[in-house]
Parts: C-alpha cells; structure tokens; sequence
C-alpha cells in the first residue's frame, strides 16, 4: 500500500505549517520531513505555495532527493492508478461526490480559521560570540564599538566582557539575541571580520534556541 497527499488540499495545508515552521519535527531535517517530501505526489507551485516549496527544495537538498514535477506526477498518477492510495481524508474513491467535497472545503475553512487565529510564534536563538584581535595593541574598546554598531532586522546586541587568552591579549566576548528567519550566524560572522584592523577571527563560543 502507498502513501500519498491529495495534491491540492495537502499543498494549502503544508504551506500554512511551514509558514510558522522550518522543518516537520525540531530544528533540523529528520526522518518525518522525508517522508511528508515522498508522500507528495507533486513539487508545490512556488507562487501558489511559497512556503512549502522553501521547505521542499530544501528536504530535496538535504536529503540528495530528486524533486517532481506536475507532468512527473501525472506519468506516475497513471501508472500507479489501481493502487490503494490513501488520501488526506481517508477516501480511496475514484469519483468523489458533491457530499465529500463539501466536507473536504469545510475542513479547510476550519483549518485556516484556526491558522489566521494562531499567534505566529518567532524562532530566535542566543548567541555567544568569541572576537579575537591581532595582538595585545589591539584597542579593544574600539573593536567592541565597531562590532556593537553592527545593525542588522533581527539582531539584539547583549553583554559583553573581555577575557584573557594569554601574552596579554584578550578576546572580546560578546551575546546577541538573533531571529533565525531573519540573521545567519554567518554573515554576521563575515560583518564582524571586515573590521580587518581590529579582528583576527570571530567563533560561536555557544548558543542555544529561546
């Protein structure tokens, strides 16, 4: 027996979760999220469902899977007809009637109310920050300025100290509250090192997901 989506309603469902979330379960890619990518008999439309097509292509990469096309799935559709597939509302009718796709609009008018009424939640993470300088000259108060000045739509700059790490250097350590829609820690890493008078490296001493 295999697993499909009914192509339509399952891409309007998957695009409002994934509006609010970056993979099926957790933080990173797992299990669950290659086999919602599988059950797909279809790659979403990316203009119609920005939102599910962001996650697809992604689970395709991760994963070294091959994405599918409208035309591929209707060649497998056809070769695939007489299997027992379940769809999202456990019919296996050929002909669906006029009772079952009001039933069908019904629910999804009652699963998006629900999405419209559900406070979008914002993943953010803390970020420990190690900023190494050149040498023990390196004016260290200049370099927390530079790097504190840094501005960036969902950057929150936090405490900082200057830990010694030998032959009179010291490092600055700094935190930051970063959205993680909006910052990756690697341009933020790339910002931070073009102060090239002041920084030798910047590393991710420690984070941790609010």
């Amino acid at each position: 027996m295999s697993f499909t989506l009914e192509t339509s309603l399952a891409n309007h469902i998957l695009n409002g979760f994934f509006e609010n979330a970056s993979y099926v379960q957790g933080f990173e890619a797992s299990a669950a999220d290659k086999k919602v990518f599988e059950s797909l008999s279809e790659g979403p439309n990316a203009e119609q469902f920005p939102h599910l097509a962001r996650w697809y292509k992604h689970i395709a990469a991760v994963n070294g899977l091959t994405t599918k096309t409208a035309a591929a799935a209707t060649a497998s559709a056809a070769a695939e007809e007489d299997d027992e597939d379940i769809d999202l509302f456990g019919s296996d009718d050929e002909e669906v009637d006029e009772a079952a796709e009001k039933l069908k609009a019904q629910r999804l008018a009652e699963y998006a109310a629900k999405k419209a009424n559900k406070p979008k939640t914002i993943a953010k993470t803390t970020v420990t920050l190690d900023v190494k300088p050149w040498d023990d000259e390196t004016d260290m108060d200049a370099l927390t300025a530079a790097v504190k000045g840094i501005e960036l739509d969902g950057l929150v700059w936090g405490g900082s100290q200057l830990v010694a790490i030998g032959y009179g250097i010291k490092k600055l350590q700094i935190n930051c509250v970063v959205e993680d829609d909006k910052v990756l820690l690697d341009d933020l890493s790339d910002k931070i090192t073009e102060f090239e008078d002041f920084v030798q490296s910047v590393d991710v001493a420690a984070m941790q997901k609010i």
